[in-house]
């Protein structure tokens, strides 16, 4: 068996929530090519359409389901829905996110809570609705941030926090189900990559943030969709509970 075999992954079932844009687009079609069927989940019903159909044309299995994340009757719904098309769910990618700059003396409490029930709630829900179908050799992972780690210049403090929150329901997951159920649950901290997100930011940040690059630039969508594809498959079999920070470098400087 060649190692490239270990990175396989004919015959899974992964769901990618956060589906219709940015990194989770990149996500689908590295699992697509990979050889998993993939479940989109996203708000954007439309978005997700035009995501399966162009995942399809590339001869992969694609199902798009609209989700609402922060509501947990919308997740065990997604999680429905792939079993019923598939017959099971292997891997899970927490992907579904949004960021928010207000500064911590003017954030209202609907604004703060509103990130965390997508970004760090809206995972809980999705791990808990999938946890229950998924089977010994199942992969959980949750997209965390950099920004769990150090800070940007900008006043993140919910988007900061909810990735934090990540990284610490990432141990805990692992703890409760890799031995027990046979699911290993990971995250990643990405840093920037061309997103919804960073095309938000105002001119001249990004530039700003260069000189924190240790690789001068911005990541390539691709770069982090393989550190997904090793962490879900075989290969990484033998890693649970970890943050692997996808960076070039801003983590350390």
């Amino acid at each position: 068996m060649s190692i490239l075999d270990e990175f396989r992954l004919t015959g899974r079932v992964a769901i990618v929530t956060g589906a219709s844009s940015g990194l989770g687009v990149a996500f689908a079609h590295a699992l697509s090519e990979a050889g998993a069927a993939v479940v989109l989940g996203a708000r954007r019903a439309d978005r997700l359409a035009s995501v399966a159909a162009a995942i399809t044309a590339d001869g992969g299995q694609a199902l798009s389901a609209p989700v609402d994340v922060a509501d947990p009757d919308s997740c065990i719904s997604l999680a429905e829905t792939a079993m019923a098309e598939y017959g099971r769910i292997d891997i899970l990618v927490n992907n579904a996110g949004v960021g928010t700059a207000y500064p911590a003396s003017r954030e209202t409490p609907e604004q703060f809570r509103s990130v965390i029930d997508i970004n760090l709630n809206g995972s809980y829900w999705m791990a808990q609705a999938c946890g229950r179908h998924m089977q010994p050799g199942s992969s959980i992972v949750n997209i965390s941030s950099v920004l769990a780690l150090t800070t940007a210049g900008l006043p993140q403090a919910a988007y900061s926090a909810s990735k934090a929150g990540l990284i610490g329901l990432t141990r805990d997951l692992a703890t409760q189900w890799t031995g027990r159920k046979g699911i290993r649950v990971n995250a990643i901290a990405p840093g920037y990559f061309p997103t919804e997100m960073t095309d938000q930011y105002a001119p001249g940040y990004l530039d700003s943030m260069r000189s924190r690059m240790v690789v001068p630039r911005m990541g390539r969508l691709e770069e982090c969709a393989a550190t997904l594809i090793w962490l879900v498959s075989p290969a990484g079999g033998y890693v649970t509970g970890q943050t692997i920070v996808v960076d070039g470098g801003v983590s350390i400087t």
